[in-house]
């Protein structure tokens, strides 16, 4: 008993040591150099919330195997969590996964008081190849996200043009005409876009139907490698929209005026928006017209 309070004494002392020292650390670099503090202290914070992550994912994922519930039957925010890192879809629980492996290295690196200056290092000169999200500045949060959005949009006039492409053997010229105003600069109504619905459950809307092109395009938008054979694509699209699908059905059911401005914006995000700069009020009256005609669709 003596051996084992000494050695947890000992423990406690050491531990006590290295908080002093990591203390003392810290207000030298936020004195001394204040930019470098602020990446050290997003980093320490992305730590934090990496493990309640786990931790709280960990604990959705115990429910669904106790209640035996499907991912489209949890409540939205829990749906979201899940999205978030991955555990929505096969497909993304590799990304999960990946950016588990990469965090690994920086937190080894990270544990010396003094060795996660070579963290910092890596933060400012490396940050989207050395870091997942939970390490972002909020600065950084909006930069890579608009530059993902740019990528995205890139592929958009290519979507639309693909829609033209197969709706000029369609007999209903609704179709085209909607096309021709998104081409020239208008926003179509969502009244016009429930109109032609129809058109896309069967040849050559329905996702079966698309031209591998197309299909290659759609991937782009949703962030998806383009670069698999187009039965894998069509599969991985098909699983993407599904999710989407039973988010907007959880969202609906919980209530657009439940969210906080973080979850209206991630949400716009998702479906296509880019809306690092728009306000909470923007975000909700857009989600309020998607849901208007998602939640409307078979």
């Amino acid at each position: 008993l003596s051996t084992k309070t000494s050695s947890r004494a000992l423990l406690t002392a050491l531990a006590s040591k290295v908080k002093h020292i990591n203390g003392r650390y810290e207000r030298f670099l936020e004195r001394t150099f204040p930019r470098f503090y602020v990446l050290y202290a997003t980093f320490m914070k992305g730590i934090q919330a990496l493990f309640l992550e786990v931790k709280e994912v960990r604990k959705i994922k115990l429910k669904m195997s106790h209640q035996r519930l499907n991912f489209h039957q949890l409540p939205y925010r829990e749906m979201e969590r899940l999205r978030q890192v991955g555990l929505g879809a096969r497909a993304v629980l590799r990304q999960f996964r990946r950016d588990l492996i990469k965090a690994i290295p920086i937190g080894i690196i990270a544990i010396p008081p003094f060795a996660n200056f070579l963290v910092i290092v890596l933060m400012y000169f490396f940050p989207r190849q050395f870091l997942i999200r939970y390490f972002w500045t909020p600065r950084q949060q909006v930069e890579f996200l608009d530059a993902y959005h740019a990528i995205r949009r890139e592929v958009y006039p290519d979507v639309v043009e693909s829609l033209a492409l197969a709706a000029r053997s369609l007999p209903e010229p609704r179709l085209r005409e909607l096309c021709t105003k998104v081409q020239r600069g208008s926003q179509p109504r969502v009244a016009e876009l429930y109109a032609v619905r129809g058109l896309f459950s069967a040849s050559p809307l329905g996702l079966n139907k698309l031209r591998v092109s197309h299909v290659k395009a759609l991937s782009h938008v949703l962030f998806l490698t383009p670069h698999l054979p187009a039965l894998f694509l069509r599969y991985r699209l098909r699983s993407h929209v599904l999710e989407i699908r039973h988010l907007d059905r959880a969202m609906l059911r919980l209530g657009l005026s439940e969210l906080s401005e973080e979850e209206l914006k991630a949400a716009c995000y998702l479906r296509g928006l880019n809306s690092t700069r728009l306000s909470a009020s923007e975000c909700r009256a857009w989600l309020e017209q998607w849901l208007g005609l998602s939640c409307k669709l078979q």
